[in-house]
């Protein structure tokens, strides 16, 4: 009830700040009215969140309209509507790029490249981990992430089953970083190209478990890595029936 009643006073004010064309608080208004619907009517919150969005982009509060794109695609994750979640995360990430607000506009796009692994849109994700990786590699704070960016990729290039892809973009990632090769996620990849190349499935299991012994792969690395794993072991078991 409390919350209808702040919804109808917020729903007052957009309609008189739009008579005395004062966008910037109407658009404050309609974020507003648009919280007050956050924790029982998603839609309903999310169609303010874009009228006030609408009306920062009108004024040119850049900032503010990133702001409510990332807080709608936010929404759209917790409903597991990956797909319209990427949406917005990609309009939010350009308009932080377009305030060079660099932080902000990079965990955008992982969101995206994480969403899109999750969907089988595995070149998607490659672009996006090796941009990334490719512009951190000049930035002194950001150096320190390039390898797991770049494990990301890789991961996603094991997902195609190309082992001719996985071997030249290996190629391309020590030529990005030198270092990267004499790194535990490049033997990691290598091994892994290895095993799939050979059709080895207990020598992929046994690289992943050296692996994580050591550095505790995350949800979505094992997640990935377990379809890689299940398509190997279908063709071993294909070779098998053909013998």
């Amino acid at each position: 009830m409390i919350c209808l009643l702040k919804c109808c006073i917020y729903l007052f004010m957009i309609v008189f700040c739009l008579q005395v064309d004062s966008k910037h608080e109407a658009a404050n208004a309609y974020a507003d009215a648009g919280h007050c619907y956050k924790k029982t009517n998603s839609s309903e919150c999310i169609s303010r969140l874009e009228q006030s969005l609408d009306l920062f982009m009108e004024i040119g509060r850049l900032g503010m309209s990133a702001r409510y794109c990332k807080e709608i695609a936010e929404l759209y994750e917790q409903e597991q509507n990956l797909e319209k979640a990427m949406v917005y995360f990609d309009k939010a990430a350009d308009l932080y790029q377009g305030e060079e607000v660099n932080s902000h506009a990079n965990q955008c796009r992982l969101k995206i490249a994480q969403y899109a692994a999750e969907l089988e849109q595995y070149q998607k994700a490659i672009e996006i981990y090796e941009d990334i990786a490719r512009h951190a590699l000049n930035n002194n704070l950001l150096k320190y992430g390039v390898r797991g960016h770049l494990l990301n990729a890789g991961i996603c290039q094991l997902c195609k089953a190309d082992v001719v892809a996985i071997t030249n973009a290996l190629e391309k990632y020590e030529d990005m970083d030198p270092t990267f090769s004499g790194s535990r996620e490049y033997k990691l990849l290598e091994a892994l190209a290895a095993s799939i190349d050979e059709e080895d499935v207990e020598k992929f299991t046994d690289a992943i478990k050296e692996f994580d012994s050591k550095t505790k792969l995350d949800a979505q690395k094992t997640t990935l890595l377990l379809r890689v794993k299940e398509m190997l072991k279908a063709k071993e078991m294909e070779e098998d029936d053909l013998t």
